[in-house]
């Protein structure tokens, strides 16, 4: 299922201490494989809900927490991205209100898991993960490096990179290396000068049509969906060559823009 299980103490210990976990801590861990960081979680937080894809490893986890006696483990037999098109019923049944995430996904689960987390009603207060280094520099990226990811996250979250962990550290070994990532939700304070609440939806149109062709000039990509001779000045409006590409610009600029585009003179 494109797992890959972390086997190296020092890095779990980085990632328990990353997680500065409670005694009274609900945490969410996504792929728990066969437990290796489930029983360090448990030892340490009042609950650990496990959210397991494939029914085999369900039942070799649960096997294992019996011979070890942990109790305050709930294993889930369901696909982790399921769990948001059934309006989280399983977090209702399970109460899961105040929580945090740490896992070790498979990294087909990235960008899709981090963003429906940040985007619903009911965000964790941390989210620490193992993604490949490749993916994590992406999320942590400035201009001129943005991408969609970075800025899908950034406008939601302050994320960080904890330490990069060698291929080495797990088995199966993957073919690259993997990096430690703490995402922190913010606040959703994102408003535009007239007080407006963002419409994410408005703006991840705008975001994803600026993004929409790599290669070129951010002027050129909006053009199509609004007039281009308002896209134009209003770069310059807000100290932006009309030149420059998508990935130049930060969260801020993105807001300004998106303020402009769809709130003034309309």
């Amino acid at each position: 299922m494109g797992q890959n299980f972390l086997i190296d103490k020092n890095i779990l210990n980085k990632i328990i201490k990353t997680a500065d976990i409670k005694s009274n801590d609900v945490i969410l861990e996504i792929g728990p494989g066969p437990g290796m960081l489930t029983i360090e979680l448990a030892k340490k937080a009042k609950k650990i809900v496990t959210i397991e894809k494939d029914k085999k490893m369900c039942v070799i986890l649960q096997k294992i927490l019996d011979v070890k006696n942990i109790k305050n483990v709930e294993i889930i037999n369901t696909d982790i991205l399921k769990i948001f098109n059934s309006q989280f019923s399983i977090f209702n049944k399970f109460s899961i209100t105040n929580y945090k995430i740490v896992a070790n996904i498979p990294y087909y689960l990235t960008s899709p898991l981090i963003r429906k987390f940040l985007e619903t009603d009911n965000p964790p207060s941390e989210i620490i993960l193992m993604i490949q280094k490749e993916v994590a520099e992406r999320i942590c990226a400035k201009p001129p490096k943005m991408s969609l990811l970075s800025v899908a996250v950034q406008f939601y979250a302050k994320p960080e990179i904890i330490a990069l962990v060698s291929k080495n550290c797990f088995y199966p070994a993957p073919k690259i290396d993997s990096a430690i990532i703490k995402i922190i939700p913010q606040a959703n304070t994102n408003y535009d000068k007239s007080d407006r609440k963002i419409d994410t939806e408005k703006f991840f149109r705008l975001v994803k049509t600026g993004f929409s062709a790599k290669r070129k000039m951010l002027f050129n990509n909006l053009k199509s969906e609004f007039q281009s001779s308002n896209v134009k000045s209003i770069l310059k409006n807000i100290g932006l060559n009309p030149n420059c590409r998508a990935e130049n610009l930060s969260i801020d600029d993105w807001i300004k823009l998106y303020t402009l585009l769809f709130y003034v003179d309309k």
